[in-house]
């Protein structure tokens, strides 16, 4: 939706000073569309000094009061980038005072959550939008692309994966891979970058038969392990193994095979081979922070979100991955559970 009252400069509230944050500061300091990080909310006064000294502009206000931040007109925009347990009152508080929020994924911790955090902003008229930041990597924009072109022809089957690694210490920080918290373990924190990334390109899943479990690698309350078949509106048939007990530290890919070619999303590459010889390869720049690997401090791929979302802000278009977008994916997720749960193929309704 168009904005007509944005100023020539977008103020933007940082929500939560964690793990991602310092990813956020520099990726807000570099991007363009005229953005300026007003403020940062958070309880931890600590993390101050060294948030602000990675920002190019004026110190930010820091603050563990978020009135300030609703108050203030100089601010049309937050970033969220809390754990999901306090997604609700922030998003309510937020999208009330006319906020347009930009939110970590995923959207809460579990899929009636997310549906409400949607309906929160859609009722209040302002824009959402997820950071599902490996869609902004160039194999993936390349496979989109390619995907879009029709060129490939039918898409008959689907290989998604996530192997991963946490050690214990991963898990020993409060909270984290418990529901209460997270979500659950995996699915909902790691692999749902690469869920939300091939289901841009295959389409909605229409049944799953799944497994899920909790490994003797790791002492946590969800799941490390989950593994799925899943079945796709398109008539593709696939597989989805997502598990941060795979050491060593793997790379995430989806593989696509269609009528003409198949198709490879990885990391860091995307490869094309035809069924006629030829292939092609696509090759990435940058690194991501976090969830799917080492954090390494590279912020290209947040900046590029962050500058599409106020780019959607200022001409009207939706977002790169807009909130209702995001919710296939925790239905997916959701599915996954319950199957695993029930032992049953389990339908997803769009």
């Amino acid at each position: 939706m168009t904005q007509p009252n944005l100023p020539p400069q977008i103020g933007i509230a940082l929500i939560g000073a964690g793990m991602i944050a310092p990813t956020h500061v520099s990726a807000i300091s570099a991007a363009r569309n005229h953005l300026s990080l007003k403020a940062i909310v958070s309880r931890n006064t600590e993390k101050a000094a060294p948030l602000a000294a990675l920002y190019a502009g004026a110190a930010p206000l820091f603050t563990a009061d978020l009135a300030k931040i609703t108050a203030n007109p100089d601010i049309q925009m937050a970033i969220v980038a809390t754990p999901p347990s306090v997604r609700i009152e922030l998003i309510t508080a937020l999208a009330s005072a006319g906020k347009h929020i930009l939110l970590e994924k995923p959207v809460a911790r579990t899929t009636a959550e997310a549906e409400e955090v949607v309906r929160i902003c859609e009722d209040a008229g302002v824009s959402l939008g997820i950071l599902f930041q490996h869609r902004a990597r160039a194999p993936s924009i390349a496979a989109a692309r390619l995907v879009a072109s029709g060129t490939l022809g039918a898409l008959g089957h689907v290989e998604i994966a996530a192997p991963l690694w946490r050690d214990q210490s991963y898990y020993d920080e409060l909270g984290r891979g418990t529901y209460a918290r997270d979500g659950g373990g995996v699915l909902i924190t790691q692999a749902i970058h690469t869920i939300d990334l091939a289901l841009s390109l295959t389409g909605p899943v229409t049944s799953v038969q799944a497994m899920t479990a909790t490994t003797p690698l790791h002492r946590m309350e969800a799941e490390d392990l989950a593994v799925a078949g899943l079945r796709f509106a398109c008539g593709a048939v696939g597989s989805l193994v997502a598990s941060t007990a795979t050491f060593p530290h793997g790379k995430e890919s989806i593989t696509l095979h269609y009528e003409n070619a198949s198709l490879r999303v990885g990391t860091d590459v995307m490869e094309v081979t035809w069924r006629d010889g030829r292939s092609a390869r696509e090759p990435a720049a940058g690194g991501t922070p976090g969830e799917t690997g080492p954090v390494v401090a590279k912020f290209e791929w947040h900046q590029a979100i962050i500058e599409d979302f106020a780019q959607a802000l200022r001409g009207g278009g939706a977002p790169m991955v807009t909130g209702r977008q995001a919710l296939a994916s925790h239905r997916l997720i959701t599915a996954i559970e319950t199957s695993s749960r029930s032992g049953c193929v389990v339908s997803l309704v769009s």
